[in-house]
């Protein structure tokens, strides 16, 4: 006989009390990401009929060419997030300066989120898996006013929730509020999210390294270095590692966090800042391996989470998951590749 089933709208408000000062409005706001997140899901499952693939014909502000799914999601997300009352503006991938709402009900909202609606949304014309992250602040501006810079530059140690959706094979959205990490599938069924994975704590170690290695010879040799370590043959240490890149930094980072792996962004010569962006993407991935006991560091020592940023769109290198091979790895870069 099946057990009973959790649903993500229980969960939540059964892990309200970890949060007494928030009165139902992280529960309220996390609800209103997951529904969103469905409707996506749904454009995604029929992309080829609904004409949700190709190109819209603009660059966003990073001179990326724009996907249809990309302003859709965007949009559906903004929607979302300012219907939900809980939010007085956002960030967005997709978007150059922050989304201030200007209603009464959203100026006084407690938090804001930085979102990238769709990562890895080139994949979606061959079939892959792609993904939505998100980050939750309590601003710091004065309730009742319009959202500012400052709300959004905090340091991702201030997250007090983070997460991700996952279109693949089926859609799942994980997420933490610093009270560990736990995976949700969608039932299609029902048209709900049900707790799949709880409690989820990323391995130590791992035989899985993800790095796309088409630009190895642009990379700083402490990372040539430790490509060449997961190559080499040693039983003892079950090397040498499997290598797998999608190329849609949610399906790696998910992978990675359930089996045990690394997944390495550096910075090359091309990028010499490195290439993913703090607000959107390394910050809520550093929160949620490090709930899962894993650890996220720029390569060269300095904890993601600790980063000041200074502006909406800052990137940084990435080198993150199970908690030895980031070690290593930053070991590598500091022999080989010093600051200088």
């Amino acid at each position: 006989m099946m057990g009973s089933v959790t649903t993500l709208n229980e969960f939540i408000i059964d892990r309200q009390s970890d949060f007494p000062y928030a009165k139902g409005e992280l529960t309220r706001l996390l609800n209103h990401i997951g529904i969103a997140g469905k409707v996506v899901s749904r454009e995604v499952n029929k992309a080829g009929l609904a004409e949700i693939l190709g190109e819209i014909g603009s660059n966003n502000v990073h001179g990326e060419s724009q996907k249809k799914l990309d302003v859709y999601a965007n949009q559906k997300f903004i929607n979302a997030l300012q219907g939900s009352g809980e939010v007085c503006g956002i960030a967005s991938e997709e978007n150059e300066e922050i989304i201030a709402f200007d209603d009464d009900l959203a100026k006084n909202g407690p938090y804001i989120v930085s979102i990238d609606p769709v990562d890895g949304s080139s994949n979606i014309d061959v079939n892959v898996s792609i993904g939505t992250l998100f980050s939750i602040y309590r601003r710091v501006t004065p309730r009742g006013h319009r959202a500012g810079d400052a709300d959004f530059l905090q340091e991702g140690t201030r997250q007090v929730a983070a997460g991700y959706i996952l279109y693949g094979s089926s859609t799942v959205m994980v997420y933490t509020t610093g009270r560990g990490v736990n995976g949700f599938t969608l039932d299609g069924s029902i048209g709900e999210y049900c707790l799949s994975h709880s409690d989820i704590m990323a391995p130590p170690n791992g035989i899985i390294y993800s790095i796309n290695e088409g630009h190895y010879i642009k990379f700083p040799d402490g990372v040539k270095k430790y490509i060449k370590y997961c190559q080499t043959n040693d039983p003892q240490t079950n090397r040498p590692y499997v290598s797998r890149y999608i190329g849609s930094l949610v399906a790696d980072f998910h992978r990675n966090l359930l089996k045990g792996g690394i997944f390495i962004y550096p910075t090359t010569e091309q990028n010499p800042h490195g290439k993913l962006r703090l607000l959107y993407e390394c910050n809520p991935l550093a929160f949620l391996i490090e709930q899962a006991g894993g650890r996220a560091t720029d390569g060269y020592g300095n904890r993601i989470l600790d980063i000041k940023p200074s502006k909406l769109h800052q990137r940084e290198p990435l080198f993150i998951g199970s908690r030895n091979m980031v070690s290593l790895a930053e070991q590598m870069m500091k022999e080989y590749s010093p600051i200088k």
